[in-house]
C-alpha cells in the first residue's frame, strides 16, 4: 500500500487538511463535487478525483471532510463510495461532526470490510486548517492511529487520543460545538445590544477582546459582523445540525440543556429565515438594522 491520501470535501476545512498534506510531501488526490474548487487543488499541485471510490484507489489513509453523517454515508458506502475501493488496511479518518452513536455504527461497518476507522472530527477554522494547525478529537484502535500518524502530525498541532473506542471522538466534539454555538450566539446578541446602545462596533470589539467577557468565537466572529461579511466560513445550519446532535444526545442522557436549547433556537430561526446558508455570525441579524 502506498503512502498517498485521499481528502473527501474540499471545503473550508478539508482544503486547508489537503494543502497542509501537499506540504507535507504526500500525493493526495482530492474529492469534490465543484468543478472549479477541484481546479484550483490540481493549481495547488493536488490530484483531483471526480469520485469518492476514483480518490480511494491506491489510498493508504482516507479523510472524509463532509457536512454531516448523511454525506458521510453516501461517499463511503453510496453509488461510487470509497470504502470498498480503500480495502483491507486502509484508515478512514472520518472528521464530519456526526451523532456518536453512527461514528460507533460506522466503524463497525468499516471493520467488517478490513478498514480501519477514527472518529475524529476537528476544530480550529479555516485559518488553521490551512496552516495545518487543526484539533483533532481522535478515538479509535491503536493501530489506526499508528498508520494515520504522519498524515494527522501534518495536517494538526494537537492529537487528542481518546481511547480506542470509535464514539468517543464524536462526544468530545459535540461538548466543543455546544460551547461554540453558545459562544457566537452570545457574542451576537452582545454586539447587538451594545450597538443598539450607541456604542461604536468596532471599539466594542477592541475593548471586550482585551476583557474577561471574550472567547475565541467572539474573537473570530465579531469581525465579520462589523464589516458586514457574512460569506460562509461555517454556515448557520452547521450549527443548526450541530447544536441538534448536543440536544438530542441530552435528551438520550434524560438532561435538560436550557443553555444550548435557546442557542439551537436562534440558528434555527436564523435559517428559518434565509440566512441558513450565511455565516454562522449571521445570527446578528436577528436582532434587526438598528443594531
Amino acid at each position: 500500500m502506498s503512502g498517498d491520501a485521499c481528502v473527501i470535501g474540499l471545503g473550508s476545512m478539508g482544503y486547508g487538511a489537503a494543502a497542509s498534506l501537499l506540504r507535507a510531501g504526500k500525493r493526495v488526490r482530492g474529492v469534490d463535487v465543484r468543478p472549479d474548487v477541484l481546479q484550483r487543488f490540481a493549481g495547488a499541485g493536488g490530484v483531483p478525483a471526480a469520485t469518492p471510490e476514483e480518490g480511494a484507489r491506491g489510498a493508504a489513509v482516507l479523510f472524509t471532510f463532509v457536512v454531516n453523517a448523511d454525506q458521510t454515508e453516501e461517499v463511503l458506502f453510496g453509488p461510487n463510495g470509497a470504502a470498498a475501493t480503500l480495502g483491507r488496511g486502509g484508515v478512514v479518518v472520518a472528521c464530519a461532526t456526526v451523532p456518536p452513536l453512527f461514528a460507533e455504527k460506522l466503524s463497525e461497518r468499516l471493520g467488517a470490510m478490513g478498514v480501519l476507522m477514527l472518529d475524529a472530527p476537528v476544530s480550529g477554522g479555516a485559518a488553521k486548517a490551512e496552516a495545518g494547525e487543526m484539533t483533532i478529537m481522535a478515538s479509535g484502535p491503536q493501530e489506526a492511529f499508528a498508520r494515520a500518524q504522519p498524515f494527522l502530525d501534518a495536517i494538526a498541532t494537537k492529537v487528542y487520543r481518546l481511547g480506542d473506542k470509535p464514539g468517543t471522538g464524536s462526544r468530545v466534539k459535540m461538548v466543543n460545538q455546544l460551547l461554540a454555538g453558545v459562544h457566537i450566539a452570545a457574542a451576537a446578541e452582545a454586539m447587538a445590544l451594545g450597538m443598539r446602545a450607541g456604542i461604536d462596533g468596532k471599539v466594542l470589539y477592541e475593548v471586550i477582546s482585551n476583557s474577561a467577557g471574550s472567547s475565541w468565537m467572539f474573537q473570530n466572529r465579531v469581525p465579520h459582523i462589523i464589516d458586514n461579511d457574512f460569506k460562509p466560513r461555517s454556515a448557520v445550519d452547521i450549527f443548526v445540525k450541530d447544536l441538534g446532535i448536543v440536544l438530542e444526545t441530552g435528551e438520550a442522557l434524560t438532561m435538560t440543556l436550557p443553555i444550548a436549547a435557546a442557542a439551537h433556537r436562534q440558528f434555527k430561526t436564523a435559517s428559518a429565515r434565509g440566512l441558513g446558508r450565511e455565516d454562522d455570525a449571521a445570527v446578528f441579524k436577528l436582532y434587526g438594522e438598528k443594531a
